[in-house]
């Protein structure tokens, strides 16, 4: 492994475990076994290497939803598949978790600024997903851009504050929720 990912990966550990505001270089070089003036030859501050780990965060979720992307189903399964395993990534990956806590705890501007990235990101995916399906004829016509943010919105909703006062939802059970909710709406003649 090069220094530079052995870096990458340090920084994310201790983001993950300590948060933003308390991860220091010092912390990078020594998780990742190198001097502190090394991981300046990569990156210019911590803001520049946590805006990397972010980035990188962002590619392995959407190509952790385009894995689950069956072309030989409907739309409206993909589009579950997809949101729920990028929501079930954020909910349980170390990283987004502490990243959501410190935002919530202690208002963290760079953890708040990465959450709002994370979200825009979901948004644009879904908002493709749904540009492709209308010029498809999957879904009737409808604003993609306010519609991904009002399915990301009710997702959250299902996936993470539901539980905290009720038993999970199973992802069928979720899925039945969207349908009837959200799809049979969006459907161009009655399911």
């Amino acid at each position: 492994m090069d220094k530079r990912q052995s870096i990458m990966n340090a920084a994310r550990d201790s983001f993950g475990m300590f948060g933003y505001k308390a991860t220091t270089m010092d912390q990078v070089a020594k998780i990742a076994n190198v001097g502190k003036g090394t991981i300046y030859t990569f990156f210019t501050n911590k803001e520049e290497l946590f805006q990397q780990i972010i980035l990188e965060l962002l590619r392995d979720m959407k190509s952790k939803a385009e894995a689950v992307i069956d072309d030989n189903e409907h739309f409206k399964l993909n589009l579950h598949n997809s949101l729920f395993v990028l929501l079930t990534y954020r909910k349980d990956h170390q990283l987004t978790a502490k990243l959501f806590q410190e935002a919530k705890e202690m208002g963290t501007k760079e953890a708040k600024q990465a959450i709002n990235e994370m979200e825009q990101a979901i948004i644009e995916y879904i908002k493709e997903k749904l540009t492709a399906a209308i010029k498809k004829g999957f879904i009737r016509k409808c604003d993609p851009e306010v519609t991904a943010f009002v399915l990301l919105k009710i997702y959250i909703s299902f996936i993470f504050d539901w539980e905290e006062n009720h038993q999970p939802l199973e992802k069928e059970q979720i899925l039945s929720y969207f349908d009837e909710y959200i799809f049979k709406g969006l459907a161009l003649s009655k399911c």
